[in-house]
Order: C-alpha cells, then sequence, then structure tokens
C-alpha cells in the first residue's frame, strides 16, 4: 500500500511533485506513471523515484497512479499559489514496481502509523510519537494504555506494568528498536521479575509504540499475551538537519508542588559533498522532575468471624502520607553509515530511567481485635488500640539501557540483516531508613492493659473515609508520649543483562505469479542472560529517642481534610545520632544475615534460536506468511536453602537446578483484501512465557516460627499458549479505522500460587525443626492443566471532515476490549485470571482547526484480582470458610486533557490537565467493594510549555 511522508516546502511556482520509494529497504521506484487528470498533465518516476508536474494552476485536482494490468487508484490534492503540493509516497516491502496499492494523499503521523498497521503481515496497532504528546503521558505505559487491548498497573501515581489482551506484564515482552529489554527490578505483579517497568522510559524519548497481538516466526515466541516495540525517533527523510525542543513546567496540585520538563531531539545528515550524504546522526534527551504526593489509607482486618468477631473489625489502620522526588532522565543516539541504497551500517545507544527519594510518614492504629458493638452506633465497632508513628527515607535509581550495532545489505537476488546487541536492566537502592515510634505505657484505663486507648470507629457508614473517636487515652497526633522503638536500613542492588545476536535472510522469489510480495526468510538468535540480586540488611535495637526531639513543622491534615497525623517525622535527625553514637545502637546481626541470605538469587538464561517464513500470494487478494520457530532453552537457577529454629539461623546451603528443553512454534497468518482499505485477516500462533524467576527458584526458607515453608518449585513447565485470531478492518481517511478483531488463548501449564496445610507427624531433613503434630503451611507453586483468555475488541477512528466550518475539526479515537477468562483459584472457585480486567476502554475527543488541537481522552479499566489469598477465616468447627482473602483492584476510570497551538510550523504551545477525575487507586479484600485495604490518590497534575521546531 502507499503512504504519504511528511515534507516540508519552501515557496515556489505551483505544481505536483513527489517521490515513491519501498518501505523497507527505501529503495526508489521508478516507472510508476502519474497522472493529474484534470489539467491533463503526466509523469513517470525517474530511476530515483521521483516525479514533478511543474506550472500547475491552483486549484483541486485527481492525482492517478495508474498500475499495469490492475486499474487506476485516485485521491485528490490541493495545489496552492506559489506552494506546491508534495506528494511522497511508500511502497510495501520489497517492491519494485507499484502493484495494487491504495494511496493516501494526507500528510499525518496517524496515517503513516495506521498504513503501517493495514501493510504488516500479522496483527499490530500503531502509535506514533505525534499522537503520544497529545494527551499528557509522563512515561511510555501512560501512551501505550491508549492502544487497544492494554490495560495498565499503576505505582506512585503513575503507571508502571502493562498487560496486554488479559495476560499479565510478565507474561509479556518488551523490545527498544527489536531488541528485548531486561527488566529494572526484580518485584513485578505477579512474582515473576520478568516484566518491563515503563514508567522508567520517558514518553518523550519514544519514536513510536508498536502493540504485536500476533507474532512472526522471526519474533521471540516469549509474548504470551503480545509484545510491545519501543521505536526510537528517527531522521526525517525530507530534512538534512534539524531540531525539536520542548520546554515545559508545571504543578502538581495535592501538595502545590512543581514540574520540571525539558526535551530535546536533533538529527545531523552528512559528507563529503552537497550531493552525497552517507553519514547520519540523531540524538534526544529527556529530562523530566516532579514533587508528587500521595494520600494514602490502608486497613488490616481480623477476619475471624467463625470464632465470633463481628465482621469488619480492624486490626490495624494506617494513615499514610507520602512525599515522593522522581528526576527521570532519558537519551539516546543513533549513528548510521549508508553509502548508497543498499547498505546501511548503524550503531544505538539507548539509557533510560529515573532517582527517586522517597519520605512516607504514618500513624498507625495497633487494634486488639476483639472489638464490641458501639452502643450509640450500630455500624460501630469499640476496641482497644495501640498507636505508632513511622518514617521511611528511602532513595533508589532504576535503569535501562540498551547498546546496539548492526547492518543491512541489499545484494539484489537475497538481502540480510543482522545485529549484536547489549540489554541491562538495574535497580539501586543505597539506602531506606525505617524508624518506629511507639507510644510510651499503657492506659490505664484498659482493664487488660493491653493498648494505649479504647477508640470508637466506624468503617462501614463510609468505608472510604473510616471515621475514629478517641474514647479514652491521649490524642495519637500528639508527638508526646513516643519512643523510637526500632530503627533499620538496608541496600539493595538487582541487575539484569543479556548479550542478544542475531542474523536474518530474505530471498525474493517469484514461485507465484499473483504474488507482489513474495519472499523466504530466516536466521538465527541467540540471548545469552544473567541477573543476580542481593540485599543488605541493617536492623538496629536504638536508644529510647522521644519523638519531641526527632519532629519538623507543624501538624498535619490530610486526606481531603480527614486526618490528623501530627508533625511529621524528620529522618535526618536519627541518621545523625546513629553516625555520632553509634555505640548505642544494637545491630541485630544474626537477623540481619538471614535475611541477606534469603534475598539473594542468581541465575543464567540462555535461549538459542532459529526460524524460516514463507510470505507469498497464491490468489489475487490473498497473502499469506507461514513458518516455523525453534528454541532452545539453557538455563540455571541458583537459590538457597535457609533453615531456621525459634527465628534463629540453623543452616544455609546453595542449591542450583539446571532446565534445559526446546520449543517449536509453528505460525499462519492469512490476510484477505475484499477492497483496497478493507481487510480481513486469520492467524494461528504458539507463544510461549517461561516461569518466573521467583517461582522456578530452587531455593526453601523454612520458618519455624510462623509454621511456613516457602519454596520454589524448579519442575515447573513452561506456560504456552495456542492462539487464534480474527479480524476485519476498514481503513478510513485521514488515519481513520473501523475495526472489529477476536482472540482465543487456550492456556497450557499456566502457573499460580500454591497453598497447602499439612501436619507434619514425622519432621525429617529440614523439616526437623518443627515438633510432631505441627500444623505447617507449605506455599509454593504449581502448574495447572489449562486455562484460557477470549476476548472482542473494537476500535473506531475517524474526522469528521463532512460537517461544516469550524465543526469539521472534530474526531472521535475509542476502542474497548473485552474479555472472558477462567482459572481455578481455590478448591472449587473459579476466576478471571490474575491481572485481567474484563472491560478496557480508551474514548478520545479530538478537535484539530487551524492550527488549534484539543483533545480529551478517558480511560476505563474494569475490576481485577491482584493476588490470591487464603480463607478469609475458619469455622467454628476448625474447617476453613469458603471465602477467600483475595485481594482485587477495584475499577477505575480517569480523565485527561491535551491542548496545543501552531503559530506557524516553528513555533506552537500546550497545556495538559492529568486526572481530572483524582482517580483513586483502591484494593479490596475480597471481590466486596466495601472491604478496602489500600486507596490512595494524587489529585490533579497540570503541565505547560512550549515546542519548537527548527
Amino acid at each position: 500500500m502507499v503512504l504519504a511522508l511528511p515534507t516540508v516546502v519552501l515557496a515556489a511556482p505551483s505544481g505536483v511533485n513527489g517521490h515513491v520509494e519501498a518501505a523497507n529497504t527505501h529503495a526508489p521506484v521508478a516507472g510508476a506513471h502519474i497522472e493529474l487528470r484534470e489539467a491533463q498533465r503526466t509523469a513517470t518516476t525517474d530511476r530515483n523515484g521521483n516525479f514533478s508536474l511543474a506550472n500547475v494552476a491552483p486549484g483541486v485536482y485527481t492525482l492517478v497512479i495508474s498500475v499495469p494490468g490492475q486499474g487506476e487508484l485516485e485521491r485528490q490534492v490541493t495545489v496552492q499559489e506559489r506552494k506546491p503540493a508534495v506528494e511522497n509516497f511508500v511502497v510495501g516491502n520489497a517492491v519494485t514496481s507499484l502493484g495494487q496499492v491504495s494511496v493516501f494523499a494526507a500528510a499525518t503521523p496517524d496515517e503513516q502509523a495506521r498504513a503501517q498497521q493495514q501493510q504488516a503481515p500479522n496483527m499490530i496497532f500503531v502509535q506514533p510519537q505525534a499522537a503520544i504528546e497529545r494527551l499528557p503521558d509522563v512515561n511510555a505505559g501512560e501512551a501505550v494504555r491508549r492502544l487497544p487491548g492494554v490495560s495498565l498497573e499503576t505505582d506512585t501515581g503513575e503507571g508502571r506494568f502493562v498487560n496486554i489482551r488479559g495476560l499479565d506484564a510478565d507474561l509479556n515482552s518488551t523490545t527498544f528498536d527489536g531488541v528485548r529489554m531486561m527488566p529494572t527490578n526484580v518485584a513485578t505483579p505477579s512474582g515473576g521479575g520478568r516484566a518491563v517497568a515503563f514508567d522508567s522510559i520517558p514518553a518523550g524519548l519514544v519514536g513510536s509504540l508498536t502493540v504485536t497481538n500476533t507474532n512472526m516466526p522471526d519474533q521471540d515466541a516469549e509474548a504470551l499475551g503480545g509484545t510491545i516495540e519501543i521505536t526510537s525517533k528517527q531522521m526525517p527523510k525530507d530534512k538534512d538537519q534539524f531540531i525539536d525542543l520542548q520546554l515545559g513546567t508545571g504543578l502538581e496540585n495535592l501538595r502545590d508542588t512543581p514540574i520540571h520538563n525539558y526535551e530535546m531531539t536533533g538529527g545531523l545528515r552528512f559528507g563529503p559533498s552537497a550531493n552525497y550524504k552517507p553519514f547520519t546522526v540523531i540524538g534526544t534527551v529527556n529530562y523530566y522532575q516532579d514533587h508528587r504526593a500521595i494520600d494514602d489509607v490502608e486497613a488490616g482486618y481480623v477476619d475471624q468471624q467463625g470464632a465470633g468477631v463481628p465482621d469488619k473489625a480492624f486490626s490495624a489502620l494506617d494513615q499514610r502520607y507520602y512525599n515522593y522526588q522522581r528526576s527521570r532522565l532519558g537519551y539516546g543516539v543513533e549513528f548510521d553509515f549508508q553509502p548508497d541504497e543498499d547498505n546501511k551500517w548503524f550503531a544505538r545507544y539507548f539509557d533510560a530511567g529515573y532517582t527517586e527519594r522517597k519520605s512516607r510518614d504514618n500513624l498507625i492504629f495497633n487494634f486488639a481485635g476483639a472489638p464490641v458493638v458501639d452502643p450509640n452506633n450500630p455500624n460501630g465497632l469499640i476496641d482497644d488500640a495501640a498507636y505508632q508513628r513511622g518514617n521511611e527515607h528511602e532513595k533508589e535509581t532504576i535503569d535501562s539501557r540498551v547498546a546496539m550495532i548492526g547492518g543491512q545489505n541489499d545484494f539484489h537476488s537475497w538481502r540480510t540483516d543482522y545485529h549484536v546487541a547489549m540489554s541491562i536492566g538495574s535497580y539501586n537502592k543505597p539506602y531506606d531508613y525505617n524508624s518506629t515510634f511507639v507510644s510510651g505505657s499503657p492506659n490505664p484505663g484498659n482493664p487488660d492493659g493491653s493498648g494505649q486507648a479504647i477508640i470508637a470507629y466506624d468503617n462501614i457508614t463510609r468505608p472510604n473515609y473510616p471515621s475514629y473517636s478517641i474514647l479514652q487515652g491521649q490524642n495519637p497526633a500528639n508527638p508526646s508520649g513516643y519512643t523510637l522503638s526500632d530503627f533499620s536500613n538496608g541496600s539493595e542492588h538487582d541487575h539484569d543483562q543479556e548479550y542478544n545476536l542475531g542474523d536474518n535472510v530474505t530471498v525474493p522469489t517469484h514461485w507465484f505469479s499473483t504474488s507482489t510480495d513474495e519472499f523466504i526468510k530466516f536466521g538465527v538468535n541467540a540471548r545469552v542472560r544473567s541477573r543476580h540480586n542481593a540485599q543488605d540488611n541493617f536492623d538496629y535495637n536504638p536508644p529510647a529517642l522521644p519523638l519531641s526531639d526527632a519532629i519538623q513543622g507543624g501538624p498535619i491534615t490530610y486526606y481531603d481534610g480527614h486526618y490528623d497525623i501530627g508533625p511529621l517525622i524528620n529522618p535526618q535527625t536519627i541518621i545523625n545520632l546513629l553516625t555520632s553514637n553509634p555505640g548505642i545502637f544494637t545491630e541485630n546481626t544474626a537477623n540481619d544475615f538471614l535475611a541477606d541470605l534469603q534475598s539473594r538469587g542468581r541465575d543464567r538464561e540462555n535461549i538459542f534460536a532459529g526460524y524460516a517464513e514463507y510470505q507469498f500470494q497464491p490468489v489475487d487478494k490473498l497473502s499469506i506468511l507461514g513458518g516455523v520457530r525453534y528454541e532452545a532453552t539453557r538455563a540455571r537457577y541458583e537459590g538457597m536453602n535457609v533453615i531456621t529454629n525459634n527465628g534463629n539461623l540453623v543452616s544455609y546451603s546453595p542449591n542450583i537446578t539446571q532446565r534445559n528443553y526446546g520449543n517449536v512454534f509453528p505460525s499462519l497468518q492469512l490476510k484477505y483484501s475484499f477492497q483496497p482499505d478493507l481487510i480481513g485477516r486469520v492467524v494461528y500462533s504458539k507463544t510461549i512465557a517461561r516461569p518466573g524467576f521467583q517461582q522456578v527458584t530452587p531455593s526453601t526458607q523454612v520458618d519455624d516460627v510462623n509454621n511456613v515453608v516457602s519454596q520454589g518449585n524448579p519442575a515447573l513447565k513452561p506456560t504456552y499458549s495456542d492462539n487464534i485470531d480474527a479480524s476485519f478492518e476498514y481503513y478510513l481517511p485521514e488515519g481513520g479505522l473501523a475495526y472489529a478483531g477476536f482472540f482465543d488463548k487456550e492456556l497450557t501449564n499456566y502457573i499460580v500460587p500454591l497453598a497447602s496445610v499439612q501436619t507434619i507427624n514425622n519432621p525429617v531433613g529440614i523439616l526437623d525443626v518443627f515438633t510432631p503434630g505441627t500444623l505447617v503451611t507449605f506455599s509454593s507453586y504449581e502448574n495447572i492443566s489449562s486455562a484460557f483468555a477470549r476476548g472482542l475488541q473494537l476500535v473506531y477512528v475517524d474526522r469528521f471532515r463532512g460537517l461544516p466550518g469550524a465543526l469539521s475539526g472534530l474526531g472521535v479515537n475509542t476502542n474497548f476490549t473485552y474479555v472472558d477468562s477462567r482459572i481455578q483459584i481455590h478448591p472449587g472457585l473459579y476466576s478471571m485470571l490474575p491481572s485481567t480486567s474484563r472491560d478496557t476502554a480508551n474514548f478520545s475527543l479530538t478537535y484539530e482547526y487551524q492550527g488549534l488541537r484539543l483533545d480529551l481522552g478517558a480511560y476505563h479499566e474494569s475490576k481485577n484480582i491482584f493476588a490470591l489469598g487464603g480463607p478469609l477465616y475458619t469455622n467454628a468447627d476448625g474447617t476453613p470458610s469458603s471465602v477467600y482473602a483475595d485481594q482485587y483492584s477495584s475499577a477505575r476510570t480517569s480523565l485527561d486533557f491535551g491542548a496545543s497551538y501552531a503559530f506557524n510550523d516553528t513555533l506552537s504551545v500546550y497545556f495538559g490537565a492529568k486526572n481530572l477525575t483524582n482517580t483513586k487507586l483502591r484494593f479490596t479484600e475480597t471481590s466486596n467493594d466495601n472491604r478496602p485495604i489500600q486507596r490512595e490518590f494524587y489529585d490533579q497534575t497540570f503541565t505547560a510549555g512550549v515546542r519548537i521546531h527548527l
């Protein structure tokens, strides 16, 4: 198909100029017949793919491309006074003549992205950088959620992990310019340690985002839900030099804190002469700093209804007041050498991440857990409670890096592309200070002396804002009476690194006379991966420092004015005391050494792959791509066996397991063009998700204090998916789309947590720390035989150019994904897959007219199960309840606004308002919305600035 590219044109006599080239190789297409019908003018592209129709009077004309043996294709073109219309075209892969193509006359990034999707032999969705900047999305995760089928896991008010069509982030893959990216942190939603954290990647660093729903044989098979490709910014083909600048500022209004946002991208094409410039360099840098604040309330419940405890009785109520400072920096550079149309070599480097400082103050009520009904409030309870104040003072840095060299060579009878790359994800936490202050003495008003206060509370009338009153005891916000009871520090380093080598060979074939783009492609790839993680823990018995000696500022009232947590704790006071008087702090060295051991991990995982695929057109309008991929996995997982007795370390030893296996992944992709702009697709593919590193680890931890044995499962099998996809796609003018798609993923060996309670009658081996008859909880993972995720995707994107006057700027961009999945989460109980939202939707209203651009974007994600828990309580007869303490992420709907105005081609201004609805991040115990265990919010974020294009 054909796609128009944007071109900058200086004032010149009226006419129509253009260029035609092949999409992948950028080779010029010669011999295309061009006609401007009403002017009765014709031209033919020369050997460089160029054509020119000079001295054309201003007006609207029909541009016709004549294709031998296949009729004529038409689009309108407008010629203005002293400004030639420029119509540059890109045709399908490896085409030497135009073949059967569709023409798009307008030159917008939306149309380029949609044409890429239309041309692709597999199912993809593409979002260009011009679309990313329309809404105030800070990172790549927030930007990619605008595409169909994507749902977003958030943390600290930003998007972090991306799920695709009902499969959680650990089951998908992320690539940068085709190279697989490494995770930056071992902590991922399902504990697999494989998901990439997208909040490390600034949105301004991205050239485009592509979600691949159906893998081809030349792509890694490790993409159960799909693959997200992040493409770097590229040098415009019509320019020898350019600079794009963005200077921005902003405000986060929960604490009225500032934002600083600066971006610059520039490129230069150069060489020994004005007509020969084989060298290109392009670089981009993005800096974004904010001071995000979070108001949070978290709750724990007693959950002993079987023993007569009232429902929703609090075990704890934790009021948390956060302040963050995040400085996000990303940069990339690419150097290309392309001496001719047949040869190109490149070197690229990409680095993105952030450094974050966190301060968290909290006030906790630790309830006795034996409440009575409040006689003055049928929804209220009365219970004893102890007060606790705490502070966390932490710094962390996460970083993603990709370095890559490679090349492309076209020998006409065959062509090849190749690369060598290194990808690194790292997490570094140099310090994490935690201090705990407790009230000094029991309240004599409590008969059992169990707490410092008697509190009446109501978490039923308004579960999102539980209320309480102090019936007896001091004001918990008053710092007097608190003393320092615990102080700790910790550091962590996680490093995940992979070397990636690949070579692909494409051989054009002509076995079918109906094929316009027929080829055989084969190649090899190797991914050599190593990862390690370690922590250093320091837990102290501190001196009895009064809280009144370690506070700063006045009392803090937060959470929309509902709660007073008193003055903030100054962590530096305690740090200085530790530094100047280390002898008065006693370290729990044995416990620290035990914690260090339990955190260590070291793994190696190498994937060696080969593939072959064949694309052809057996009959008119039908295109087929079929092939097979083979991947050999060679892995070595290292864990630690840790045994304790009464909480004391008994023994530890490394435990290493080897896993070697091979898999075949077939793929068949059929694409039928009912009309040039109406396409149907049917696809079968097979994909894999290898077990998470925390799941497959051979480590065992025996906790005889809590009677828990935690184990990885080295015998876990990978999860496989047989995928069927089908779609109808109707491509509308100006990047519009009407799309309906269906998918069915049949999963084998899906991995789930496993928990069982067993009576140890004959404790031997690592279990000899337990006395006979002890009830022990065993926690591990297992494969289940089958699960599925099926769904429907609908997309509608359109511009209403037929409306009169200013109304012609209106448009709509909407998509909806419905997922039905099933998995047995408890004996006899079935649910959706973890992290799977049944409904995910985007709805954007757009307006673009005479330089003004307005976008109002809504995002919705329905409730999903976030984590599995054990039985909610034990019945009076000792049997577990049939209700489980699973955690659910509540439904969320957010609304963002973006506006820009272009004064000319050089200067524009923008404004953004994020989270207009102040959407809450909310988790509940069970699916009952009246049992919140976490509810935090951030208010709005406002940004504004200027963009300069030179």
